[in-house]
């Protein structure tokens, strides 16, 4: 069965995300972290980025958050208004001038390179964000009111505290029952919560949820489906044997319509194949594959495949199609510093349609 959206014209806004943004440091180049004279100043999130990208394709999207009223909300505010982007339903909470009430959340970020890997280290506890509670959202405003054809939010955010859990399916079920599509990034953080906690708290949601997005480790960690013949290290991924494990996912969960993810092999910190695969409606559909790509910054890359196959499903594109520009614009984010996308839609479709990396003038 396919997806059912609802018309653009019936709803203000074609895509709302749900999660933490964050402003992330990183020493420039490949530098450490504790040697760094100075840092680069960049705003991301997952379910941030999502909505970010698509914003910068084209399309209307709107972000809700928890922030503080301060010169770091204000940082991210300007980046996200920057693009477009509705941010009329974020939650905005006074500064107590220290940030023992609320905070905005940080992480320092090394990009790796060769066999040195990127690494994260975060800086988010207390966070205006992980202290959302139900109610301070009205979602039956936005979703039957304002109107909304995509609803995506994921595990990043629903591990921040037990109340983040809670809004989530305050969300999820309030866009559920506006048929509003529900799409969750699966993104097991093991420095936010085990995995028999993600498990636990995802088999509640799972029931609003319309379209899947995870690599292999989410769906283990997460959901707790094996993918037979991975390793510890991920240098291959056997392809056959992801597909049984979807197929064992979509069997338990019928009504899940649409699986996506990313598969990355690494070369090293500045090399990967990266290619991705859909399962929609009972098949699936594998992307094109980027040999040997180049990686400036690997940190986002799998928002960008969410971002570029939402694209495609939200403007009735095939699943084929849809896979393949995830995988594009995955790529093209990867070839960027920061978390969020540079990209625009010509770039996008240029790269989509086979085009080279050939100086244009």
């Amino acid at each position: 069965m396919a997806l059912k959206l609802k018309s653009a014209e019936a709803c203000e806004l074609d895509l709302l995300s749900l999660g933490e943004c964050m402003i992330r440091l990183s020493p420039p180049g490949h530098q450490r972290i504790e040697l760094t004279p100075y840092f680069e100043a960049w705003v991301g999130g997952g379910e941030y980025n999502v909505a970010y990208a698509l914003s910068r394709l084209g399309l209307r999207t709107g972000w809700t958050s928890r922030l503080v009223k301060n010169p770091l909300g204000a940082f991210i505010r300007n980046h996200a208004q920057a693009s477009g982007m509705d941010i009329s339903e974020v939650v905005w909470v006074p500064y107590d001038g220290v940030g023992k009430a609320d905070r905005i959340g940080l992480n320092f970020t090394e990009v790796g390179i060769g066999v040195r890997s990127s690494v994260t280290m975060y800086d988010r506890g207390h966070s205006a964000t992980s202290h959302i509670k139900p109610g301070e959202v009205n979602w039956k405003r936005i979703f039957n009111t304002r109107g909304v054809r995509w609803f995506h939010t994921g595990g990043i955010f629903t591990a921040l505290s037990d109340s983040c859990a809670v809004v989530v399916e305050e969300a999820m079920q309030a866009a559920h029952e506006a048929c509003t599509i529900v799409s969750y990034d699966l993104n097991f953080r093991s420095k936010l919560w085990t995995s028999q906690q993600a498990i636990a708290t995802t088999k509640k949601l799972v029931k609003y949820i319309d379209v899947l997005i995870g690599n292999e480790e989410d769906f283990q960690k997460v959901l707790g489906f094996e993918v037979e013949g991975t390793d510890e290290n991920l240098k291959t991924l056997p392809i056959e044997a992801y597909k049984k494990m979807v197929k064992r996912v979509v069997t338990q969960y019928p009504h899940v319509l649409a699986v996506g993810t990313t598969l990355r092999e690494v070369v090293s910190g500045l090399l990967n194949n990266w290619s991705a695969i859909l399962y929609y409606d009972g098949d699936f559909f594998q992307s094109v594959r980027y040999e040997n790509l180049e990686i400036e910054d690997r940190v986002g890359g799998g928002d960008g495949f969410c971002s570029g196959t939402v694209y495609g499903l939200l403007n009735g594109m095939t699943p084929q199609e849809c896979v393949n520009l995830g995988a594009a614009h995955g790529a093209l984010l990867q070839s960027t510093r920061g978390d969020t996308s540079m990209i625009t839609l010509d770039e996008l479709m240029h790269v989509y349609k086979g085009g080279s990396a050939r100086i244009k003038r």
